[in-house]
């Protein structure tokens, strides 16, 4: 179990510090200057480790969502672990169309005209990378 957190962890680390440090520091610069290439050229990088980064914690959070919450109880919102584990799919469901928004409508024909709809697509997966760490504490520590 502690391999398990701990790999969940780092990729939590990875997903939500890859994206804050592209909302916080390449997304202002892009904007200002109106070039959609840093916001390319920080995405080319940042894929080959956010990716693995994003996989490892859906495996990693099912098979501890599994630990917690049999899967028999997976129906029920009785329980604050129900209730963290449906919030942590719905915040998953909310990245991944996000990102296929992103790589196959915004990306490919990405034009300083159309930054603006990258920022906010940028901005809300990193909110909803926040409220993953957020989540996943309180599953955790019941914490909220």
């Amino acid at each position: 179990m502690k391999w398990l957190i701990l790999f969940h962890v780092l990729g939590a680390a990875v997903w939500a510090g890859g994206h804050l440090i592209l909302s916080l520091g390449f997304l202002p610069k892009a904007l200002r200057l109106q070039n959609p290439e840093i916001i390319l050229d920080f995405e080319k990088q940042y894929e080959r480790i956010g990716l693995p980064a994003l996989l490892i914690q859906v495996i990693t959070g099912i098979w501890m969502a599994l630990i917690y919450v049999p899967f028999s109880e997976w129906g029920s919102l009785t329980t604050a672990h129900n209730v963290y584990l449906w919030t942590k799919f719905g915040l998953l469901a909310g990245t991944l169309t996000l990102a296929v928004h992103a790589r196959f409508f915004i990306l490919p024909k990405l034009t300083a005209e159309k930054l603006p709809a990258l920022a906010f697509h940028i901005v809300l997966t990193t909110v909803l990378a926040v409220f993953f760490v957020i989540t996943g504490l309180s599953f955790r520590l019941s914490f909220f």
